[in-house]
Order: C-alpha cells, then structure tokens, then sequence
C-alpha cells in the first residue's frame, strides 16, 4: 500500500527506505510516472547526486518535472515547508494534481541539522492538515543513516512505501520547540540588550562575524536576522532580551534569549502576506541563515542562528 495506490482525500506524506540505487529508482521512478500520465504537477527536491540519477532513468520525460537541489533549498530544514506550500499554491486545481518527492536528510548532516529535518518532517504533516488531496514521497537511505534517523521517519510519515500504515505514526506529536539545545563550548561574549542597544547588538555580531571569516554578503546576512530576531524580543518579549555569541568549528552561533514563549508550531516557515505588519522576523532568520533552531516553553525561548564560514 502507498499514496500511488490508494485513494486519499487529504495529503499522504509517505516514507520511501531505500538501500542503494536500484531501490531508490525502483520506489521513486513508478510514483513519477504515475504523476505524468495523470497530467500532475511534480517536484522533486533531493540531493544533487540523486536528482543526477533520476534524470538519467527518466529520460525526456524529466523534462515535465521540476527539480530543486536540497541541498541548497533545506540547508535550513525551517524553509522546505513554505517551498512546499509555494508550489502547491501555483500548480494546484481541481482539475490537476500535485506530487512530489523531498529528501531532507541524507548522510553528513550534522546532529543539529537532523534533528531539525526530524522536526521538519513532523510539523510537514500539520502544515498540510487541512490542504487537498496531494502525494509527497520522503525517501530515506537505509545504508547510511542511523537507526534513530530511520525510527523518526516511522513517526513522521503516516505512510511506509511498501507496507499498510505505520504502525509507529504519532499523528499529533508536533513538538517543535520542546527540548534543550546543546550548551555553548568554548569562549562566549554575552550581552544584555534593550530597546536602545539594537546598534550595539548589530556591532557585536558584525565584528564576531568578521573574525570567524564570514564573507560580507553572508555577514551582512547574519547581521540582519541578529537584528530582526532581537527586534521581537524587544517587541514581544518584555522589552529585553539576550544574546550569546561563539564559534563551533567553522561557525559562528548567536543565541537569542528572551522570557515570551512562542506558541505556534509553524512560526517562521510561513511566508509572510505581503499586508501582514508583523512576524517577519523569524521568517527572514530562516531565510538567511544556515541554520535556525528554536526551543520555547513557559520560561521562555531561545532562538539559535548559525551561519557557516565559507
């Protein structure tokens, strides 16, 4: 049983394990053509190798398909959702379907990435709670993915290629801000800021970002989610906040500290309305930066940005 051979009258996230090539065309290949011949809109956002490989068994047929590199798109596993929810807005009608496929995850993540894509593809399932009936098919690499990575994707996707239902599935398990981040190692500049400190805040991150390498475009882009992110803590979070700077290998990390939990599970991956005034702030975080992590709870939150020397 899977999405391709079932009739479902809402979004059927199903997970594709897979233990080397063949396999991989043999679960992904069938789904797309089934996809062409009903006259469906298809993306397909997969590392470069794969999409490499699917273009070369397609043959011209590829060319009705869209293909996206993830890893460019889900660097930050926060902005695949709203590239999801784009193209299902364009390509969707009732006379025509949409299908996909999207890997997030795939082997040399780091641990904070795949934790984040764990959380991704469970928050995939309430973002789309509601949408028309549409196919996303999550494949995962049985050869070079951990156990745990593999028991998460049992958790996340109501559906396992080849099988019924999983029988593992939490339908409402979106925790997307539970948990603690791993604490800061090594030197760390801290300061406490205000709504006059703003400038101060940007200084910070500017001269941190400069001694870790940062190239000016993406410094410019890390000062400027540093400085929307303290913005709403100054505008929601009591007037105050702190930030916590330090580099991990070949990053440099800032840490926003503020006493307002943040409530809505999806805060930050959808695209703002072009009227909305406010909730940008962590939208455009998730835009610039490699990587963005938010833990949250009645004490407060704490929101993680990253960016990669490069």
């Amino acid at each position: 049983m899977s999405c391709s051979s079932r009739h479902t009258d809402g979004f059927c996230h199903e997970a594709l394990f897979y233990g080397g090539d063949d396999e991989l065309l043999g679960g992904t290949v069938p789904f797309l053509r089934e996809g062409l011949e009903a006259g469906e809109a298809i993306l397909v956002a997969m590392p470069e190798a794969n999409l490499d490989l699917l273009r070369a068994n397609l043959n011209g047929e590829a060319e009705q398909i869209q293909f996206v590199n993830m890893e460019e798109l889900g660097r930050n596993p926060a902005r695949i959702i709203a590239a999801w929810r784009d193209f299902f807005g364009e390509h969707y009608r009732e006379d025509r379907g949409v299908r996909g496929i999207g890997e997030p995850i795939w082997a040399g993540r780091s641990a904070a990435e795949l934790d984040e894509c764990r959380r991704h593809e469970s928050l995939l399932n309430l973002a789309f709670a509601d949408a028309p009936a549409w196919s996303l098919l999550c494949p995962y690499d049985t050869a070079n993915l951990d156990d745990e990575v593999l028991a998460a994707a049992e958790h996340n996707h109501p559906v396992l290629a080849g099988r019924s239902r999983s029988a593992e599935f939490a339908a409402d398990r979106h925790e997307a801000f539970a948990g603690e981040l791993p604490p800061a190692l090594g030197h760390i500049e801290e300061l406490v800021f205000g709504p006059s400190d703003l400038r101060q805040v940007r200084q910070l991150v500017r001269e941190h970002g400069a001694q870790a390498g940062l190239g000016e475009r993406r410094l410019g882009d890390l000062v400027l989610a540093a400085n929307e992110i303290a913005a709403n803590s100054l505008r929601h979070g009591g007037g105050s906040g702190t930030v916590a700077l330090w580099r991990t290998g070949h990053a440099l990390v800032c840490d926003f500290r503020d006493s307002v939990e943040i409530s809505d599970p999806l805060a930050g991956r959808r695209r703002p309305d072009s009227a909305q005034l406010g909730g940008r702030g962590l939208w455009l975080a998730n835009q610039l930066c490699d990587l963005v992590q938010i833990r949250s709870n009645g004490a407060g939150s704490l929101i993680r940005l990253q960016m990669n020397g490069r």
